[in-house]
């Protein structure tokens, strides 16, 4: 395990940003005291592993805040990402002893941990964290079936775009809002990270932004400030609807 930064409750539990989508969300008061008992927080650098394909691990937890990239390791040694890991978003699997990914943090990250054996042992006699834990990988599933149509079948315009629309409508339902009209958000990825993750080269990357800034789809402040003056443009340019579940 690398070492990472280890706080004891920096913040309560109602404060918390992702309470309302946290794997906690429907605990009771006395459950959240007995969660109280295994939670500690980490903190993990831009660049640093979190943990390593393979390894023992010992806590399970949530991402509370930053932006975190799951990725596989091939026989030949080429990297493969294969996912993000956003705010709210649950780390590891009880009842499985090692990690089955890489996970790195792309930027800084805060995660709310909790000792992966008196987790498990919760979970036995609370049907709020099973269940909640039971639609949270429901939607794991649907985000990937979502992320294989995006990886094979759209175009870089609509990748670029199906991206920006995953981290709009994360940003809006961590911050209570409705991901529609105007929103404005903070992209934690660089064009290098995007890149990798969407298989595309830097240079189609930047192509594609420009584009989609020329054409009124988006405006951009600074390196990572993003502005949508219209979220229903931005969906029909990823290849969606405004109802979709991708990776909400």
């Amino acid at each position: 395990m690398p070492l990472a930064n280890s706080q004891q409750n920096p913040q309560e539990c109602g404060d918390c940003p992702i309470r309302h989508r946290a794997v906690c969300a429907r605990c009771e008061t006395d459950e959240m005291e007995s969660l109280e008992f295994m939670k500690y927080y980490r903190s993990f650098e831009a660049g640093q592993t979190v943990i390593w394909s393979g390894d023992k691990m010992d806590f399970v937890a949530s991402v509370v805040s930053g932006i975190a990239t799951l990725t596989q390791t091939l026989e030949d040694g080429r990297t493969q990402m294969v996912g993000l890991l956003l705010p709210s978003d649950f780390v590891g699997r009880p009842g499985r002893s090692t990690a089955a990914y890489n996970v790195t943090a792309t930027t800084d990250i805060v995660m709310c941990c909790f000792r992966k054996k008196p987790f498990e042992e919760m979970m036995l006699r609370t049907p709020h964290i099973a269940q909640r834990l039971l639609e949270m990988t429901l939607d794991e599933l649907d985000a990937a079936r979502e992320w294989m149509l995006l990886l094979g079948r759209k175009t870089a315009r609509e990748k670029i775009a199906s991206l920006l629309s995953i981290v709009a409508r994360r940003d809006a339902s961590v911050n209570l809002r409705l991901p529609q009209g105007r929103m404005s958000f903070d992209l934690p990825l660089t064009r290098d990270a995007m890149a990798d993750y969407l298989g595309l080269t830097l240079e189609t990357v930047s192509r594609q932004m420009s584009a989609l800034k020329r054409d009124g789809i988006i405006e951009l402040e600074g390196k990572r400030r993003v502005n949508v003056p219209d979220m229903d443009r931005l969906m029909g340019e990823a290849g969606d609807d405004s109802d979709g579940v991708f990776l909400v």
